[in-house]
């Protein structure tokens, strides 16, 4: 016998419970989300979601949403610049331990002998 989508629409979709906070906040956004898009298409959502959607389309919320993508690169790029940066450091500073021994100018036994 098939079910009909009226009953399917009643009764709601049984998940597995989330194991995550983060997963459990996935679930209900979605559950949000279906819930919007049903009031949507029956003709019953609220102002406030229709808004909320229609300012979720708009093309500054777009050019919003990449400006902060653009940022978080730049910030990505900024860490790893850092990062090699104090590798560097190291490098030379190990270069000119090596260069100092080398001339018996050094400290003696600062680099490890390999």
């Amino acid at each position: 016998m098939k079910k009909s989508s009226d009953t399917n629409s009643k009764v709601p979709n049984k998940t597995r419970p989330a194991l995550t906070p983060e997963a459990r906040e996935n679930q209900l956004v979605s559950l949000s989300v279906d819930a919007a898009e049903k009031a949507l298409i029956n003709g019953t959502a609220s102002s406030q979601v229709i808004v909320h959607f229609l300012r979720l389309g708009s093309t500054k919320t777009k050019l919003e949403n990449e400006k902060l993508k653009n940022d978080i690169e730049l910030l990505k790029a900024k860490t790893e610049a850092l990062e090699s940066m104090k590798s560097m450091e190291s490098i030379y500073k190990e270069a000119l331990e090596a260069m100092r021994d080398y001339s018996g100018a050094g400290n003696g036994g600062s680099v490890e002998d390999e």
